[in-house]
């Protein structure tokens, strides 16, 4: 007399192996957006620290010499900020800036901030710093984003800097706020002044 195989087993093992595939893609999602959420873009990595500034040759808002590598001074910190009148959140950055700019202590240090357009007009970026005022010393314009390529740019506003012997110290990436801007960036100038 000969058994039909039994079939119970392999049925009940189907659904698990099944939902394998989908616990796995879930697993893996949730790792991703754990680490993303609890990561500071402004951390985000760059190969360009401890590296000399890329040179800059980019119009001004005239449409004469805007920046050059000579901008980026040898003997003084340097702050190049990429940014443009089309961003949001470089609007949100622009009063911390303004901030920045105008600290007394930092200026008679020397420190200066530059601008980069990112992809915006001249027309544009006059309209923006003529209504929200200008923090920047010189201001160049990336039209084709050439120049935030060079400097390994992921968007706008990122803010790097440079050192007096012209070698990027430090950079953030997204808008300044308060905090970051007192407990971030301002303990970098000083570090990069040393």
């Amino acid at each position: 007399m000969t058994h039909a195989p039994s079939t119970a087993a392999p049925r009940r093992r189907l659904p698990i192996l099944a939902a394998l595939p989908l616990v796995a893609i879930l697993a893996l999602g949730g790792l991703f957006l754990a680490r993303l959420g609890a990561g500071d873009a402004s951390r985000l990595p760059s190969a360009l620290i401890g590296q000399a500034a890329p040179k800059l040759q980019l119009p001004g808002l005239d449409g004469g010499v805007g920046l050059t590598g000579a901008d980026v001074r040898r003997g003084h910190v340097t702050l190049v900020n990429i940014f443009a009148s089309w961003c949001q959140p470089c609007h949100i950055e622009h009063e911390f800036l303004l901030n920045l700019a105008g600290d007394a202590d930092l200026k008679a240090k020397g420190v200066e901030i530059l601008g980069v357009a990112q992809k915006d007009s001249a027309d544009n970026i006059r309209r923006f710093l003529g209504a929200a005022g200008d923090p920047y010393a010189k201001v160049g314009l990336d039209g084709d984003g050439r120049a935030g390529i060079d400097w390994g740019v992921y968007g706008v506003p990122e803010t790097f800097i440079v050192n007096g012997d012209g070698i990027i110290a430090y950079k953030f990436v997204g808008p300044m706020d308060a905090e970051s801007l007192e407990k971030t960036v301002k303990p970098e100038i000083l570090k990069a002044m040393r």
